[in-house]
Parts: structure tokens; sequence; C-alpha cells
């Protein structure tokens, strides 16, 4: 009987810490130096100098892209995000980014 409310208690607290529970996947960024990326003129210094170091890289038709994102997602009380997608020509120049937000008062 003893072992039983044990385990019971054990699969509760259990339960409950999965229903509570929340993940963050990325790190944090300078989301305020997005309006200082100049098309055409920014270099993957300047946007290292701005951002840090990408939390991922890749590349879209040939070309080299870095991503900056962070996500935090919970079971109950919704989600924050806010990701940066920086792509850079064959010269190292940025040609285009974008960058989008579940936060409020930030553009």
């Amino acid at each position: 009987m003893i072992k039983k409310t044990r385990f019971f208690i054990v699969l509760i607290l259990l339960s409950c810490l999965i229903l509570l529970s929340c993940a963050t996947v990325g790190f944090k960024f300078a989301s305020d130096n997005v309006s200082k990326i100049e098309l055409g003129k920014s270099t993957q210094q300047d946007i290292l100098d701005l951002f840090g170091a990408p939390w991922r890289t890749g590349i879209e038709d040939g070309n080299t892209t870095w991503t900056y994102g962070h996500y935090h997602y919970c079971l109950f009380g919704g989600a924050s995000t806010s990701d940066l997608v920086v792509r850079f020509d064959k010269t190292g120049l940025v040609y285009s980014y974008s960058y989008n937000t579940t936060e409020e008062n930030e553009e």
C-alpha cells in the first residue's frame, strides 16, 4: 500500500512537472541592432560585431545565411520567439535579411 501511494505521488509530481515545463532554443540577440543593418554595405564582420556568432549557418540559393534565434515555448502560457536571418552575397555583403518576433513593442 505504501509503495502504491509513493508511486502515485511520484507520478503526479512528474505529470505536473511535464505539464508546467518550458523549453528554450537558441539564444537572445541584440534585436535593437537590426535597424543598423545596411543592404549592400554591411559585411559579415559588421554582423558579427552587431550580433555575435550566429546560432545557425546555412546556404540559400548558393549564398551564405546566418540565423539568430531565440525561441521560448511553454506548454501553458504561450511562446516568445524572435529570429533574424541574414543573407550574404558572394562578396560577403548583406543583400537581404528578415526579422520576426512575437514580442510586443518591437519593430
